[in-house]
């Protein structure tokens, strides 16, 4: 039988509002629920439990389920929980084991093909998590554990890929005023492109050379927090914001700084992060997708932050937008074709970088 003396010894039941049963009697069910707890504590991750002789035994999962079978991840394993913690949710106050909010991820029922103090291999049968997954033991250390998905990925499922170069406009003038309409208009912040990759509730930020950029800008990791276990990569640009308006010298600074620096500049020189791009989302390329198609499903993530808003965007009257970008000392803006496709590393016809007059020269918009 399961043991939840470790569970209570960590918890108090004046102090948490999680179940605590107050007998050492165990109730006894079928083996065969499961259920997967989003945990927002000192660092996400996402709790798995599986009914197993009376309780919840228990794997913390720091970047949750893999979706292929060739990528393997953590799994710590952790005291046994009480089956009422199946349908737990909630805030664990601070100062408290695990304190923070977890939520529900998924739940349903799954099958045993193999359970042993090195193997725990099952077959989920959820609305998220569904298929074969092996958890397995190493080293014969109880705690270290990884798991992996011991099937193919789902069908139609594409892997996120590690970087996506960015697409790139064409200086230019506004489209003809006849077509308007067929174009959709951004603001251009003068920041620098950043494509941020979004995995397993963990943020990764890179240049437009592919060079790895997190480090630089510590404030932005909180994105995959928001994100949790959406896969998903995005494109748009780091800019330094002082009296409302971009600041270049303010981001060069940011730029410039080696990592132990950056931490002190979060406060002195904030950046915001604007994505308004969407190149790939949830085990499918976007990449093919009409701009405003991307833009739709962008809106949908709801990625809203202390350091990241997803900015506007504009379809039709594009002289109005050009008008407004000048009246706030904006560089200019960016035409974007509404039906247009994402297509890497390309300078593409369908994207134009107009400049204000206030603007010495047309604005090479990458």
């Amino acid at each position: 039988m399961g043991d939840l003396s470790e569970y209570r010894r960590r918890r108090d039941p004046r102090r948490t509002p999680e179940p605590i049963p107050a007998g050492d009697e165990l109730p006894r069910g079928d083996d065969d629920v499961f259920v997967i707890q989003e945990h927002h504590a000192s660092s996400l991750h996402w709790d798995v439990r599986l009914e197993r002789d009376g309780v919840l035994a228990s794997w913390a999962v720091p970047k949750g389920l893999p979706k292929e079978p060739d990528v393997s991840r953590l799994a710590v394993h952790t005291e046994d929980h009480p089956l009422e913690y199946a349908t737990f949710h909630g805030e664990i106050p601070a100062g408290e084991y695990g304190a923070g909010t977890m939520t529900i991820w998924d739940h349903g029922r799954y099958e045993t093909l193999h359970w042993n103090d090195h193997l725990v291999e099952v077959v989920f049968h959820g609305e998220r998590a569904q298929g074969r997954y092996a958890f397995v033991n190493m080293h014969g250390d109880d705690n270290a554990w990884q798991v992996k998905r011991a099937e193919p990925a789902a069908e139609g499922w594409e892997e996120l890929p590690p970087f996506v170069r960015p697409m790139s406009a064409r200086p230019g003038k506004l489209p003809e005023e006849s077509a308007d309409d067929e174009w959709a208009y951004e603001f251009d912040w003068d920041g620098q492109r950043a494509i941020v990759r979004v995995q397993g509730g963990r943020a990764t930020l890179f240049d437009e050379t592919a060079t790895e950029i997190t480090h630089t800008y510590p404030e932005l990791r909180a994105i995959g927090g928001q994100l949790g276990s959406t896969e998903a990569l995005l494109d748009g640009e780091i800019v330094a914001f002082e009296q409302g308006l971009p600041n270049r010298a303010a981001l060069g600074r940011r730029q410039s700084a080696a990592p132990a620096q950056a931490k002190r500049l979060v406060t002195a020189h904030p950046v915001m992060y604007l994505p308004y791009d969407l190149l790939h989302l949830d085990g499918a390329s976007r990449l093919r997708e009409p701009y405003l198609r991307r833009r739709e499903l962008l809106a949908e993530l709801g990625l809203t932050g202390p350091n990241w808003q997803v900015p506007e965007h504009y379809v039709g009257d594009g002289d109005a937008v050009l008008r407004a970008a000048e009246t706030h000392g904006l560089a200019g803006i960016v035409a974007k074709r509404a039906d247009s496709e994402y297509r890497p590393g390309k300078r593409s016809p369908g994207w134009i970088a107009v400049a204000t007059k206030k603007t010495a020269g047309p604005q090479d918009y990458v």
